[in-house]
């Protein structure tokens, strides 16, 4: 068994943790194929995944959060391995997430888009995002929403859209009041200092108990 071999039985055996089953032989194929290095990462609050280009004889790397479930984690795997191949054709002369990005996701996503690999309801929405994807597939509220649906555990968190006007909600250790809708954002209100922060109506936040939360000054 040569080396690129026993590298692909690995990735496979790593990513079935973590992708449709019928997806593993061929992102496995990939990190072969591209030479990257996929590292799974603990949750961070401002981004599902990234990607970074050779910098002094390094490899590709991707990196994606590890909570997030089995579609959710393939999109933006794929989303990311775009970025990868985009900059193996043009380096860093077209724009991230440009029209030569869109081309490259669009026909990395195409042996996947089907109902073997995505339930019905987010295959629906991977096909109306993929018309012109964005920089994030949480851009798109219709997928973000559909995949949310999947998630195993929301771990207590809600989005801002979804609790009552003047609830009282936790967001990075910081306590806030929810206040006014303006478009797709709401105007929410930072408890301790006062200052008023515009939150994404897809948002996640913890329920706080308003009961142990002084609002007078």
């Amino acid at each position: 068994m040569d080396h690129r071999t026993q590298q692909f039985d690995r990735n496979c055996n790593v990513l079935k943790k973590y992708i449709p089953e019928s997806t593993v032989p061929q992102i496995a194929f990939w990190i072969v194929e591209y030479d990257f290095k996929l590292k799974i990462k603990k949750e961070r609050s401002t981004r599902l995944g990234d990607y970074t280009s050779p910098r002094n004889g390094s490899n590709h790397l991707i990196t994606i959060n590890h909570n997030l479930n089995q579609y959710s984690f393939l999109i933006t795997l794929v989303h990311e391995i775009a970025h990868l191949v985009t900059f193996n054709a043009h380096k860093d002369k077209v724009m991230p997430h440009g029209a030569e990005w869109k081309r490259s996701f669009a026909e990395l996503m195409q042996p996947f888009m089907n109902e073997t690999v995505f339930p019905i309801d987010i295959l629906y929405a991977v096909r109306k995002y993929m018309r012109n994807p964005g920089a994030s597939s949480c851009s798109d509220t219709t997928l973000l929403r559909t995949l949310k649906l999947y998630d195993e555990s929301s771990n207590g968190m809600v989005f801002v859209e979804y609790l009552p006007h003047k609830s009282v909600f936790l967001y990075n250790n910081r306590i806030f009041e929810k206040g006014e809708k303006i478009r797709t954002r709401y105007k929410c209100m930072e408890i301790k200092t006062g200052n008023v922060y515009l939150f994404n109506s897809l948002a996640e936040v913890e329920i706080f108990e308003t009961t142990s939360v002084r609002l007078d000054s």
